[in-house]
């Protein structure tokens, strides 16, 4: 399994229990790999933020901050992931299995943040740095400040602070569902609506931009 896994990800482990560690998900059991994941999702943030200052040197810090957002999102992730066929080789529990953890993206992007962490304990982080980089190369390609589309809580601040309001208040107030499967309700609260503004998705981080966006739209900002 880990010969033809090292060969798509074009990295052959030193330290191979690094490498199952990062492909056992929290659901196989004590070992698994969140504190990879917690690591890894660091490193590839600073990787595409050091990596986009360098290739748009005049892009301010909101748009190098947009265009990082951008690249390093779960479905970006789980693209990648599916793209280096991780999913075949995640260490599930009975449970994910039945339900087909191994193409949840979550699942998927938690992986992959999870590798890159190993890579980097196991060489260090200059061979992390490149093979993030290589697997991240077309999405680094096709990006530019000019051609990027600004997220709804970006924009629904941006409009806030150039009318010299409070900024946006995000509040959970329901989350349902099994654990796999979660639905989360959040409230939107801004100053220049007379009530919350909802929105419900299946992860808050996906509720608080719908609720940005219904909020846009009921201030009439766009939609």
């Amino acid at each position: 399994m880990s010969k033809s896994l090292e060969k798509t990800i074009g990295y052959s482990f030193q330290q191979q229990e690094l490498l199952k560690r990062a492909l056992a998900h929290r659901s196989y059991g004590k070992q698994n790999n969140e504190r990879l994941e917690f690591l890894g999702d660091s490193l590839l943030n600073f990787i595409v933020a050091e990596d986009l200052f360098k290739r748009f040197p005049d892009a301010v810090e909101g748009e190098l901050s947009r265009l990082r957002a951008t690249i390093v999102k779960g479905e970006t992730l789980a693209k990648i992931a599916l793209k280096l066929k991780l999913g075949s080789h995640l260490l599930l529990g009975s449970g994910e299995l039945k339900s087909g953890g191994e193409r949840r993206n979550s699942i998927l992007a938690d992986a992959l943040e999870a590798i890159i962490a190993a890579i980097y304990l196991d060489a260090g982080l200059e061979i992390c740095r490149e093979r993030v980089l290589e697997w991240f190369v077309q999405e680094l390609a096709n990006i530019s400040p000019d051609r990027i589309i600004k997220d709804p809580k970006s924009t629904l601040q941006e409009y806030l602070q150039s009318k010299q309001l409070p900024l946006p208040e995000y509040y959970l107030v329901a989350t349902s569902g099994k654990e796999h499967e979660q639905i989360f309700t959040v409230e939107c609260r801004v100053a220049l609506l007379n009530h919350p503004v909802a929105g419900i998705e299946t992860s808050r981080r996906r509720a608080e931009q719908q609720a940005a966006s219904n909020a846009l739209m009921e201030l009439k900002i766009y939609g």
